[in-house]
């Protein structure tokens, strides 16, 4: 709106400038003509009058005073000059000189009139004005050239001075019109931005899955129309979001009821093996009863554990324990971890650390435990047995971030196991339920933190935690 203004008043005041311009040359153009065809009118009227013609030496003598009359009544400068361009009379001799009037008609106009034209016409400017003159031949009776007649004319620039007072009133105008203008465009743009900026806070607050209030408005506006699909997106959403929640817990039971099945059939099949052993031990050979019972024994203690195992890891994945949060001294832990797995054989577990104190997170210390062990467990088991194990354990602090890297020597992990390193029942291990990467980013998220992971195949793999101090 502004630029449209200030573009019309450019516009505006361009054109009103060339247009005055123009119609000023013409206004002076068309006075300087009635003037002239006035003048030459009464000078042949009067040649008339003394019988249509006058001799070169007697022209001083008879048009003296008429010349002097002429140049009043018009307000004009006239000179008259014989046929080979030679002074001979005009209104005023010293206005001849002050006007810069040469003497001599010059060989360009005696020129222009002697081969046909009825006028020669020149612009000049001297000092603060500009003036016009021009040069004509002044016949007798009988049309033959008798003097030549020069008039100068001094410009009038009237129009030039209306226009600057135009000019200040509409410059005036347009200042007034630019101010409402500015006025009116900063009232409406608050209005919209006001709008907009409630519409985006209610959009940036919009949360999948959880219940989003919709917006009120009681304007039909566009922001009405706006906030009206912004309303009905919500119930779609919000629809979208329960359909979605509740088909991925249907797909995460059936995939968990795959696993424990998975997991329980395979202790119950050696189990299986074992009752049978056993009773054709009890049928055929009695008397190796005794012994194979110490055996049997055994097994199956160890079968029923391993289900212990796997069902207590399901049941701890499934129902994490709220955290429970204290100021705890990061560095201790981890010095409690690397001792607890310095004793490995063919593996060599070392920490080091860059920091002035010592590092304080508020987090659950058995959770952090718990991802601490289970991370330098998968890093021991990922370095195959025929090579001697290297695992760096290091922890930097940086302002208010507390940085731990656990780095090993292994196998790494390929491009397409990146992608699923933290899903549930993921595993590359012949053994094993896929939950403890899967709890540990579980763990780490609900202590507040980040985990991530570096790694090449064959060359080893980092896991990083990322914690904020208290």
């Amino acid at each position: 709106m502004l630029a449209m203004i200030m573009i019309s008043f450019a516009v505006t005041f361009t054109l009103t400038i060339f247009d005055q311009y123009e119609h000023n040359d013409q206004d002076n153009e068309q006075h300087f003509l009635d003037k002239e065809e006035a003048i030459r009118a009464s000078m042949e009227y009067f040649l008339n009058q003394h019988g249509g013609y006058i001799p070169t030496d007697s022209v001083v003598a008879v048009f003296n005073d008429k010349v002097c009359e002429l140049s009043d009544v018009h307000d004009v400068f006239i000179a008259l000059f014989d046929l080979k361009g030679r002074y001979l009379i005009s209104s005023n001799f010293v206005e001849m000189d002050t006007l810069q009037v040469p003497e001599a008609v010059n060989y360009s106009i005696l020129k222009q009139l002697s081969t046909g034209n009825e006028r020669a016409y020149i612009d000049r400017n001297f000092g603060k004005g500009q003036y016009a003159l021009a040069y004509w031949y002044f016949n007798d009776s009988s049309g033959k050239p008798m003097l030549i007649a020069n008039v100068v004319y001094e410009k009038s620039y009237d129009r030039i001075s209306e226009l600057k007072g135009f000019l200040r009133e509409i410059s005036t105008s347009y200042i007034l019109l630019f101010l409402l203008a500015a006025a009116l465009a900063f009232l409406l743009s608050r209005n919209i931005t006001r709008s907009l900026d409630i519409v985006t806070r209610r959009i940036r607050k919009t949360k999948l899955g959880a219940h989003n209030e919709p917006i009120e408005w009681k304007g039909q506006d566009e922001i009405g129309a706006l906030i009206g699909e912004y309303n009905s997106m919500l119930k779609q959403l919000e629809l979208s979001a329960l359909k979605l929640a509740q088909s991925e817990r249907e797909s995460a039971w059936r995939e968990m009821a795959q696993q424990v099945a998975h997991e329980i059939k395979n202790p119950l099949t050696p189990m299986k093996l074992r009752v049978q052993q056993l009773e054709r031990t009890w049928k055929e050979k009695p008397e190796e009863f005794a012994h194979r019972i110490h055996g049997f024994s055994e097994s199956m203690i160890e079968q029923i554990d391993a289900l212990a195992r796997i069902a207590g890891e399901f049941s701890h994945f499934a129902k994490m324990p709220k955290p429970n949060f204290e100021e705890t001294d990061l560095d201790q832990i981890i010095q409690s971890a690397v001792e607890l797995f310095h004793t490995k054989e063919n593996v060599s577990v070392q920490y080091r650390y860059s920091f002035v104190s010592h590092p304080i997170v508020r987090v659950d210390k058995d959770q952090i435990i718990r991802v601490l062990n289970n991370l330098l467990n998968n890093a021991i088991q990922a370095i195959p047995e025929n090579k001697a194990g290297l695992i760096d354990v290091y922890m930097r602090v940086n302002n208010n971030q507390v940085l731990i890297r656990i780095n090993d020597n292994g196998i790494g992990i390929s491009e397409e196991n990146k992608r699923k390193i933290f899903v549930p029942n993921f595993t590359t291990k012949s053994t094993g339920t896929g939950l403890g990467l899967a709890m540990v980013k579980t763990i780490v998220e609900q202590n507040q933190g980040r985990v991530f992971f570096w790694s090449k195949l064959q060359k080893g793999a980092s896991f990083y935690l990322v914690f904020t101090t208290a």
